[in-house]
């Protein structure tokens, strides 16, 4: 039933978000909002003051009221969901406020809660300040979910005009910030968050993964180890290359290099104790030889040998961290609606762009190339890395197409832009 009320509720929440409002919404991430930290922060005349807000309980202490009065959808439907209550350890316990407890609509209805908190902030400056000042106070407001951070020109404004606003308009709400979590800092002395460390040294400013982020990390791959310490090497490596891989994808859009190799000698030294303590009468060279391979040009590499099906050995590695490449993110445009037509170019572009780096998706495009022969599915011209070319979908997704290799082709990028622009009806290319 959530499911089908999130369907119509989600396009009415994306035309009303803010613009800088990141969590739980269509092709926006962390590294997004992050982007987007840069840019308010990163040039010499930025705002060099910033309040690191937390809502206290934002999940748990929304307002029911508020919520009923003000999402768009049926009241009745909405009161039922809030005060349907939970069971934990067999109590049935009572929910006078907050959002349903693992309900998929509670992001939403949590954004919905949150939003016109840039818009209104920015609209309550110009109109006390006047439009010029305002835009000279250099307050940005970048949300994630419930986490947010505003810049501003000086800590006065911030302490005396952006935080009473900001009090105030989440007490209508039923939420407050939590005393403990909330702080105004200068951006040379930095600040934490969605697990990034923020800071400008000598004018310039770095974003690296946060102590308390990567010590965290570690603590969980330490756990893992100590606690396999019977398993077999390969069994291991498949343990911790999913947790590696991920801890490491998730940072590869910041200055992470460093924390990359401390990370991998820290962990070093936990595989060389896991590796001596299962011989404690063999000698290091012997450990070493066993546990440790080199291959290519890296020494000291933990591995096991393994067969392959074809019968061929080869050596099944430790994911690399520091081999992870660091790519900055294009910043996605504030505004993209996914449900508004005039975006379905820019979201097929955007969807392209970030999916190429994954296998996955490189093999799907091959598939597309070869069932076109390599000719545009507009125009029958071929599709050179010199034309470039566009992953078209046939019915448009914000119309309910799927992203199956049915209803997708690939065209020249400047086919695509006239086949949007006229509304033209492209076919899918017959198998030769």
């Amino acid at each position: 039933m959530q499911a089908l009320y999130l369907l119509a509720l989600e396009p009415v929440a994306e035309s009303t978000s803010d613009p800088k409002s990141y969590g739980f919404r269509i092709n926006r991430s962390t590294a997004d909002a992050m982007a987007q930290i840069r840019v308010c922060t990163s040039r010499k005349d930025s705002s060099r003051w910033v309040l690191e807000a937390d809502i206290k309980g934002c999940f748990d202490h929304i307002n029911h009221d508020w919520l009923e009065a003000n999402v768009p959808m049926d009241r009745a439907i909405v009161r039922k969901w809030l005060k349907a209550g939970l069971i934990y350890k067999g109590q049935l316990q009572a929910t006078e406020a907050g959002t349903p407890q693992g309900g998929i609509i509670s992001p939403t209805l949590a954004n919905v809660t949150l939003n016109g908190l840039e818009r209104d902030l920015m609209t309550h400056l110009r109109v006390k300040f006047g439009i010029g000042k305002a835009k000279g106070l250099k307050v940005n407001v970048v949300r994630y979910a419930d986490d947010f951070v505003i810049t501003g020109v000086s800590k006065e404004i911030l302490e005396q005009e952006v935080r009473p606003w900001v009090e105030a308009f989440l007490a209508i709400r039923g939420l407050q910030l939590s005393e403990e979590k909330t702080q105004i800092t200068h951006i040379d002395d930095g600040f934490d968050f969605l697990g990034w460390h923020f800071r400008k040294y000598s004018g310039k400013l770095l974003i690296k993964p946060s102590r308390k982020n990567a010590k965290a990390f570690y603590h969980k791959v330490a756990d893992t180890i100590s606690g396999n310490k019977t398993v077999t090497q390969a069994n291991l490596i498949r343990l911790l290359n999913p947790m590696l891989r991920g801890w490491a994808q998730y940072h590869h859009r910041v200055s992470a290099k460093q924390t990359y190799s401390r990370m991998e000698y820290l962990i070093f030294g936990r595989l060389w104790r896991w590796s001596k303590r299962r011989h404690p009468k063999k000698t290091t060279a012997w450990v070493r030889a066993k546990y440790f391979h080199s291959v290519g040009s890296r020494q000291w590499v933990f591995g096991a040998p393994v067969v392959r099906e074809d019968g061929t050995r080869t050596i099944q590695e430790l994911y690399s961290l520091s081999g992870t490449t660091i790519r900055y993110p294009t910043k996605i445009q504030g505004e993209f609606n996914p449900f508004d037509p005039k975006w379905e170019q820019y979201g097929e572009k955007l969807r392209q762009d970030r999916m190429w780096d994954s296998m996955r998706y490189r093999k799907q495009w091959a598939t597309l190339y070869m069932s076109q022969s390599g000719l545009c599915a507009h125009c029958g011209c071929a599709l050179t890395e010199e034309t470039g070319w566009h992953d078209h979908h046939l019915d448009y997704r914000m119309h309910g197409g799927s992203d199956a290799l049915s209803n997708r082709v690939l065209l020249h990028p400047h086919c695509h832009r006239q086949v949007h622009a006229r509304g033209t009806v492209v076919a899918k290319p017959a198998l030769s």
